[in-house]
């Protein structure tokens, strides 16, 4: 696809945040732009967790202060106390999640508008090398990975809060176990980081294979008819498949990742609250601890099984959303493919005379061509690879190796690329069309003097329209798959048509027309576009016979120009060309 008939692109979203380059920034810039509410989720998930340790430690004072003495009062006012802390600790909870939640959705949502905003910026380039469906993974699977650490984090914060108060409680039931919960943890956490590792690596590989599958997928179901067409099913499920398995080999090398590393993180807390409950018993059996501070000191030790393990998914969580972090920062840190021209540049409507001169690159060789202002011309390239070329240097996709491109004297490269496209509109023959009605589609190119009515005629359009069950209010479905090709190929052309631009740039509009019809668009595309700059990259002999002049490109050059009846009678490559 060149560009959307429409001639513009949407525009860009203005952006307060520095472009990311680093996955590393990608996280940061989540984590910062909602640090309000994970400080205010830290915080009350911190209220929570202390709430939580302080349930043991109250029990093992209501055993020794209360029921230990028989006293109801005492028990009566405990109790109370303990009620209070329940009350406390799952209000914390409550309003915590809320502002961790809120962080995380809205987290996800800024990471796929920045994607967004990056793929639709008209300087291009994020999209280089990237099937769709890769693209769509990044900002679902991989966006909402970097987003969930929002969630995630204050959880991990809290989980240091608790064993804090943990081991404050415990040194005040006991030195020695207090003292083993301060200098044990440390090491813990860092073998938890160490055995996390490898995860992160895997995690990467597994999204990357699993783009690399969606895109695949994508491309597929949208080539379904050709496919079908030139029997190429089998192929095309061999190559799925053998991608398909690729990525389930990357996705189970990452869930044997990560069920090792949870493995190793529970053996690991499993051990280290073995040894405090050992040492508290020790200590109780030998009378240095009351049997409350016993009661607590196992209640703790048992408190504690929840924050250890928070640290674990905390760890893999953090893993995955460095690796997804990465992997969007390439995206968003992808260069451009063509500058942002002149910002001075006076938006006043082209005359339309449309000039080359020395271009180069892509197999053109120093091209010159001149196209006046208002005429209908043609040209015709034997190599698709040089149209190709030609049509991305026209449509500001790419700048040109050598020379440049003007319109109406001043460089192409001057102009914003969304102004360019929408003064110089290269329209693909196979244009995408969206979902919504027939008629939505072709003015979804922002008519301008031209006649609707007229415009549907020119292309045809009327017709498809007329075969259709509501007419030009019909429902489309996206990509225009409930269309046949030739309907979807004259919907597209009409939306060109009333786009109305200085100078249209039309590739191959006919190819899935039958004769009579694509005769008539002829017709009426000359009509419609009289007066105005059309050049015609084709070699339709329908399409050249209504053109003033055709040019013919050979090795990057012009070997040959005139009229089509000229070129027909005395040039027998270009006859054997066109009607071969």
């Amino acid at each position: 696809m060149i560009t959307n008939a429409g001639g513009g692109y949407p525009p860009r979203m203005p952006s307060s945040v520095a472009r990311p380059h680093t996955g590393a920034s990608v996280l940061r810039g989540s984590l910062g732009a909602f640090r309000g509410r994970l400080a205010a989720a830290a915080t009350l998930f911190c209220g929570h967790q202390t709430g939580e340790a302080l349930v043991p430690v109250l029990v093992g004072v209501v055993i020794d202060e209360a029921v230990g003495t028989g006293d109801p009062a005492a028990l009566i006012g405990w109790l109370a106390l303990l009620g209070v802390d329940f009350l406390f600790l799952s209000t914390c909870y409550r309003f915590g999640a809320r502002q961790a939640w809120h962080a995380d959705v809205h987290a996800d949502a800024r990471l796929r508008m920045q994607l967004a905003d990056r793929l639709l910026d008209a300087r291009g380039g994020a999209e280089a090398g990237r099937l769709p469906g890769g693209l769509a993974i990044l900002a679902v699977s991989d966006a909402k990975r970097v987003a969930i650490v929002s969630f995630m984090l204050p959880l991990g914060v809290a989980a240091v809060a608790a064993v804090a108060v943990a081991a404050v409680s415990l040194l005040t039931i006991s030195l020695p176990l207090g003292l083993l919960i301060l200098l044990g943890t440390p090491p813990l956490l860092w073998l938890v980081q160490l055995v996390g590792k490898p995860l992160e690596r895997r995690s990467g590989a597994e999204q990357e294979r699993a783009a690399q599958a969606s895109g695949v997928a994508a491309d597929l179901v949208t080539g379904i008819r050709v496919l079908k067409g030139i029997g190429a099913e089998k192929a095309a499920m061999a190559a799925y498949v053998g991608t398909s398995r690729t990525a389930l080999g990357a996705t189970l090398r990452a869930t044997r990742a990560e069920a090792g590393f949870l493995g190793s993180v529970q053996l690991g807390n499993g051990l280290f609250l073995a040894l405090i409950a050992l040492i508290g018993g020790r200590l109780a059996a030998d009378g240095e601890i009351s049997v409350g501070g016993l009661v607590a000191a196992v209640g703790l030790a048992q408190f504690l099984v929840g924050p250890l393990q928070v640290f674990g998914f905390v760890s893999a969580r953090l893993a995955q959303g460095r690796a997804s972090a990465a992997r969007i920062a390439e995206v968003l840190g992808a260069g451009h493919t063509v500058g942002e021209g002149d910002a001075a540049t006076p938006h006043r409507t082209p005359g339309g005379a449309l000039t080359l001169r020395g271009i180069g690159g892509g197999g053109l060789d120093r091209l010159d061509l001149d196209v006046p202002a208002g005429q209908l011309l043609g040209v015709v390239v034997p190599d698709p690879a040089q149209a190709s070329t030609l049509l991305r240097y026209l449509a500001r996709e790419a700048e040109p190796g050598s020379g440049r491109v003007e319109l109406d004297g001043t460089p192409l490269g001057a102009y914003p690329p969304d102004l360019a496209r929408t003064h110089v509109l290269v329209a693909a023959h196979d244009a995408h069309l969206f979902a919504g009605t027939l008629v939505d589609n072709v003015l979804a190119g922002g008519p301008g003097d031209r006649d609707l009515d007229r415009v549907m005629a020119a292309a045809q359009a009327d017709q498809a329209a007329d075969s259709l069950p509501a007419g030009r209010d019909t429902e489309i479905t996206a990509r225009g798959s409930s269309l046949s090709g030739g309907q979807r190929q004259r919907v597209a052309l009409a939306r060109a048509l009333a786009a109305d631009p200085a100078v249209l740039v039309l590739h191959d509009p006919t190819t899935a027309v039958d004769a009579v019809t694509e005769t008539r668009i002829a017709d009426g595309l000359r009509e419609v576009r009289r007066g105005r700059t059309t050049v015609l990259v084709t070699t339709s002999p329908a399409l050249l016979a209504v053109t003033e002049r055709v040019v013919v490109l050979e090795s990057g050059r012009i070997r040959a120009e005139g009229t089509h009846a000229d070129l027909l009678r005395d040039d027998a490559a270009y006859r054997a060309l066109v009607t071969g």
